[in-house]
């Protein structure tokens, strides 16, 4: 049986921090959270140097396209349940 692999990369928005010490504790927040809920790899991989913007990675394995797609999509909304508006866009694969 073949393997799925999902994809999922995040654009995030954090308007309140104002150094990059606070948006670190942000996406760390969300990052530990994330691996510690779905059981999926997880990283901050873009934006690394601005203080209010972030892109984080998420990788999952699964042995349907169905169980993986409804994973990286309850990422998305438990990214945005865990703070709101943090969203500004979001791409999603499956192979």
């Amino acid at each position: 049986m073949a393997s799925v692999i999902g994809y999922l990369e995040i654009e995030l928005h954090i308007p309140h921090a104002h150094s990059l010490k606070e948006k670190r504790s942000v996406v760390k927040r969300v990052v530990e959270r994330l691996k510690g809920k779905f059981n999926v790899s997880v990283s901050e991989i873009g934006k690394q140097d601005s203080w209010q913007e972030a892109v984080i990675g998420v990788v999952t394995l699964g042995t349907s396209k169905k169980i993986v797609d409804a994973t990286l999509e309850k990422v998305v909304s438990f990214v945005e349940e865990l703070v709101p508006g943090l969203i500004l866009d979001y791409r999603k694969e499956v192979f």
